[in-house]
C-alpha cells in the first residue's frame, strides 16, 4: 500500500477517536472515573481470572482481590503496610501490569479497607494483635495455595507487611517460591533512631526552629526496651515526612492516598472508611509494630528478594540493607530504587515491575510453576 494511502487512513481513524472521545464527556463524579479506570484495566483473556471476593480468615470475612491475565501465572500475594494501608485501592495505579506475569493477590487485612467495612469494629478491635495478624497471614497463604493448586506462592511485604513476610519466609519456607520484601523492617526501634537522626539533621540544617523544637522535645528517642509513646512517633513521622523521608522530595504521601478514591474495587463508603480503619489500626497495632526486631533472622531457606529506596528513612533502608549484607538465603538479590523513599511501588513503579519480572517470576519458572501451553490448570 502506498505511503499516501496510509496516511489517509491514519488521519481517518485519528478523526474518528477525536469525534468518540468528544462525545464522551469527561468523568463527573467517582462511579464514572472508576468505571473508566475499571474499563481500562478489564481482564479479557479467557484465563484469566478478575474478581473481588470475602474469604473466611480467622474467623471473620476478609476481603481480598484477585487480578491474573492468566490463571497458569505463578501467585503472587501482596501484604500491605501500615498497620492499615491498604494496597487494594492504590493496585489500579501501583501494580498496573502486575497481572500480566503474575496472578495478583492484594488482601485487606484485619481491621483496614473492605475487611475494616465488612465487620462490625467494636468486635474486630480487641483482636488486633501482632499475634493475631501473624495467624491471618499464615491462613491467607494457606488460602491462596489451595484456592489457585499451587504448592508455593510469592509474598510481597511492604513496610509493615514486610514483617508479616519475614516471619512467614521464616517460618514456613515450604509455602514460598521467594520472598521480596519492600521497605524491609528489621530492627525498629533502630530503624526509629535513625530516622528522628536523619530529621533532625534536616532541620538544622533548614535552620527550621518549629521542626528542632519539636524533635527535641522527644529526644532522647527510641531508646532502651519501652514501646514508643505514639505521639511521639507521630511527632517524628511529622518532620521525618515533611523532609522527604518517606517520599522522596516530597512531604508526604498524599498524592498517593488520593489515588484510593479512585479504586474501582471500592465503592464510596469503602472510601470514606479509610481513614477510620487507618486510625483504629495504628492505635491498636502501631506502638507494639515498633518492638520488633528481626535482626535475629540469621539464615532463610527461600529465596529473598529486597527492594529499597535509597531515601526511605521511615522504615531505614540502611538498617535492612546491614541486615541482608549477613543474612544467609538460597539466592538473594537486593534492588536499590534511586529515586525513591519508603513509598517506592508508588514512586518508581516501571521498575518495580520490571524487577518483578526479572528477578521474581524466573523462580517460579525455572520450578516449573508455569503450565505448558494449552494445558490451562483447572481449580
Amino acid at each position: 500500500m502506498r505511503k499516501g494511502t496510509w496516511l489517509a487512513m491514519a488521519a481517518l481513524l485519528l478523526v474518528g477517536l477525536r469525534a468518540q472521545a468528544q462525545e464522551t464527556p469527561s468523568p463527573q463524579c467517582r462511579a464514572e472515573a472508576t468505571k473508566v479506570i475499571a474499563d481500562l484495566r478489564k481482564i479479557v483473556a479467557p484465563g484469566g481470572v478478575e474478581r473481588t471476593e470475602k474469604v473466611r480468615i480467622g474467623g471473620i470475612d476478609q476481603w481480598v482481590s484477585v487480578r491474573s491475565r492468566d490463571r497458569r501465572n505463578p501467585v503472587l500475594l501482596v501484604l500491605h503496610g501500615g498497620p492499615g494501608w491498604v494496597a487494594m485501592p492504590t493496585s489500579w495505579y501501583v501494580a498496573h501490569g502486575w497481572d500480566e506475569f503474575f496472578t495478583v493477590i492484594q488482601w485487606d487485612q484485619r481491621g483496614a479497607g473492605k475487611t475494616y467495612v465488612a465487620n462490625d469494629p467494636a468486635t474486630v478491635a480487641p483482636t488486633l494483635t501482632v499475634e493475631q495478624m501473624h495467624a491471618d497471614a499464615e491462613e491467607v497463604v494457606q488460602w491462596a495455595r489451595k484456592a489457585f493448586g499451587k504448592q508455593k506462592i510469592f509474598v510481597l511485604g511492604h513496610s509493615w507487611g514486610s514483617i508479616l513476610g519475614l516471619t512467614l519466609a521464616e517460618k514456613h519456607p515450604e509455602w514460598l517460591h521467594a520472598y521480596i520484601g519492600v521497605g524491609q523492617g528489621i530492627d525498629a526501634m533502630e530503624s526509629e533512631r535513625r530516622g528522628w537522626a536523619w530529621a533532625m539533621q534536616q532541620a538544622r540544617a533548614a535552620k527550621h526552629e518549629e521542626a528542632i523544637r519539636d524533635l527535641t522535645s522527644i529526644a532522647p528517642y527510641a531508646t532502651g526496651k519501652t514501646p514508643i509513646a505514639l505521639k511521639d512517633v507521630m511527632l517524628q513521622r511529622r518532620w521525618l515526612n515533611f523532609f522527604g523521608g518517606a517520599v522522596y522530595r516530597r512531604p508526604d504521601a498524599s498524592f498517593e492516598a488520593a489515588a484510593a478514591a479512585l479504586s474501582p474495587e471500592y465503592t464510596d463508603e469503602d472510601v470514606g472508611q479509610i481513614w477510620k480503619a487507618e486510625e483504629l489500626s495504628v492505635g491498636k497495632l502501631l506502638t507494639a509494630v515498633l518492638t520488633v526486631d528481626l535482626s535475629r533472622v540469621k539464615r532463610l531457606k527461600t529465596p529473598l528478594v529486597l527492594f529499597l529506596g535509597r531515601h526511605d528513612y521511615n522504615v531505614s533502608a540502611t538498617v535492612a540493607a546491614e541486615w541482608f549484607a549477613g543474612v544467609k538465603a538460597p539466592s538473594k538479590q537486593l534492588v536499590w530504587f534511586e529515586q525513591s523513599a519508603h513509598e517506592l511501588m508508588a514512586e518508581e513503579p516501571g521498575k518495580v515491575l520490571l524487577s518483578l519480572v526479572r528477578h521474581v517470576r524466573p523462580i517460579a519458572e525455572r520450578a516449573g510453576d508455569v503450565a505448558p501451553d494449552g494445558a490451562l490448570k483447572e481449580r
